[in-house]
């Protein structure tokens, strides 16, 4: 028997932790209560530390992993899943009103940074695709993008058929196509964080002191989209000449037809710095490019007495040239040397066409106006059907609108003019049945003649269009011109014509196309004629044998 070292027996079982499993046992069990008491007494205050210690960092570690586990959990299904659609939904909404906020704004101030303008182009038109992108996902059935669904439409646009944003259709996971919605988002929550620095510097430009429908977004009294290129022009017309120079300052305008260019160039006009530069504002079209040209004359005298005079003598002209087809040289170069000899040095010249043959006219860059995107033309033809209603207590009626906006195929003429016959005819049936007869007659007329409607029309073209009231007949459009606004127009309005049940006269007669409530105020003539279908009438010979009408 080996004599006692002076260890206890638990100091013997913790440095025997490694034997085997007997002597193990042995040790334990053969210590007695006495023994354990004496060594707890010596047991040293560390070895409690110790085990609190480490206690306490295993659940320190637990708690950690399992907290990291779950953010890591988390974090991964909100990368790999998108979220809810009405939180999108929401978060684009107010985006949508920031914007909004910042463009009405900008469009009230008299900013001359280009390149503020340019940047706020690009939140505008972010905005617009914007509202276009939620309004798609709100109120547009899928099955109403294309294809064989798109075309027939009495299936798809019967009032019965129409849902409405309460309907299930909104909430159930085929229409959850977040993709569009979340893309407009992070566009336009990048645009508004990219102009906050402009925001600031927006505070800086005076205000404009116009008509309030020159301060607003009213868009039914002001030209729309276009603050950039109004003041392209404004920046042009109030350029400095080098001091000596005779040329005069050529500003091309180009664009098809009925795009703006005259309206543009006249609210360039009326800013109130323009008018106190241009003593004079003389407008000549193709017919008028002559050195014979009454106004021209005119202002040949006017200079001949200020030369006399000698008072407002730094009194400058404007000439704005207006061009429906392509340029006459010869012309040009006539107007142009008489006008170096008559008008005034530091007068301009605007030069609107639809060619791009005038370009190389210009002294300066050249300023191309083109049709509105889709989505900005939608955002322009609610807010004229709409008014000052809300259109989300519509619903059904927005989807008709959207269907309705698509067949007008860019058209500002078809803007005014299909709004106005919607506002005065607020009902589902009827908006029905006009996306019905509209949809119906592209089609024929696409089959028949390749083209859509409008663009014949912008053409002046003779144009086949339908009657909704009266399909036994259709009438053709001749030719458009244009009168000013002190002369008299007609009675009989195209929308009649179409929609209406008007008697009509035999032979051609003229229409009134459309009367802007905006400068220049032009009313737009149509030259009709009334037409029997020749099926109809083959019909109506039978019918009559019958006693039976089939129209």
């Amino acid at each position: 028997m080996k004599p006692w070292d002076g260890r206890s027996q638990t100091e013997v079982f913790f440095s025997s932790w490694t034997c085997s499993e007997t002597p193990c046992t042995t040790a334990i069990t053969s210590s007695t209560p006495s023994d354990t008491n004496l060594t707890a007494k010596r047991r040293p205050k560390s070895f409690f530390l110790r085990s609190q210690r480490e206690l306490q960092m295993e659940s320190f570690l637990s708690a950690v992993l399992g907290e990291l586990m779950t953010r890591s959990v988390s974090f991964i299904i909100n990368k790999c899943s998108n979220p809810p659609g009405l939180a999108v939904e929401d978060s684009l909404q107010r985006a949508l009103l920031r914007a909004q906020v910042i463009i009405e704004e900008a469009v009230g101030r008299q900013i001359t940074n280009q390149a503020m303008l340019q940047q706020l182009g690009l939140l505008r038109d972010a905005m617009h695709r914007g509202y276009y992108k939620l309004d798609t996902f709100r109120y547009q059935p899928q099955y109403a993008e294309g294809g064989k669904d798109h075309q027939t439409v009495s299936h798809f646009m019967s009032p019965s058929k129409l849902t409405s944003a309460r309907d299930p259709y909104f909430s159930s996971p085929r229409a959850q196509n977040l993709g569009p919605l979340r893309e407009a988002l992070d566009r336009l929550t990048s645009m508004i964080v990219d102009v906050n620095e402009l925001v600031i510097f927006l505070m800086s430009y005076p205000r404009l002191y116009r008509q309030p429908y020159s301060m607003h977004i009213l868009l039914g009294n002001c030209m729309f989209g276009r603050q950039m290129e109004v003041e392209l022009v404004i920046n042009f017309l109030l350029h400095e000449q080098p001091h000596g120079s005779e040329e005069f300052e050529v500003l091309p305008i180009v664009g098809p037809a009925r795009v703006g260019k005259s309206t543009l160039v006249t609210h360039g006009c009326k800013d109130e710095r323009v008018r106190d530069r241009f003593s004079e504002l003389f407008f000549l079209n193709e017919h008028e490019l002559t050195d014979e040209n009454p106004a021209l004359r005119e202002v040949c005298a006017m200079k001949n007495q200020n030369s006399v005079s000698k008072c407002n003598k730094d009194k400058r002209l404007l000439l704005v040239v207006e061009l429906a087809g392509d340029l006459n040289e010869d012309a040009w170069n006539r107007l142009y040397h008489a006008s170096r000899q008559c008008v005034p040095s530091g007068s301009k010249i605007i030069v609107t066409s639809r060619s791009d043959k005038v370009v190389k006219l210009g002294t300066t860059r050249p300023l191309t106006l083109k049709y509105l995107p889709h989505e900005a033309y939608w955002y322009f033809f609610k807010t004229l059907t709409f008014g000052s209603m809300d259109p989300e207590t519509h619903p059904r009626l927005i989807q008709l609108a959207m269907e309705i906006a698509k067949t007008q195929n860019g058209s500002f003429d078809g803007a005014y003019i299909t709004s106005s016959l919607l506002r005065d005819n607020f009902d589902i049936q009827f908006w029905s049945k006009v996306l019905t007869f509209l949809r119906q007659m592209i089609q024929k007329h696409v089959s028949k003649f390749g083209d859509h409607p409008s663009h014949l029309m912008n053409q002046n073209r003779p144009t086949q269009i339908g009657r909704m009231v009266a399909p036994c007949q259709e009438f053709v459009v001749y030719c458009q011109y244009q009168i000013s606004s002190q002369e008299e127009v007609p009675k009989t309005r195209i929308q009649d014509l179409m929609y209406g049940s008007v008697m009509l006269p035999h032979g051609k007669f003229d229409v009134l196309v459309w009367r802007p409530s905006i400068p220049p105020y032009y009313s737009y003539i149509a030259t009709c004629e009334v037409r029997e279908l020749r099926t109809t009438a083959a019909k109506r010979k039978r019918s009559r044998k019958d006693k039976v009408a089939l129209c």
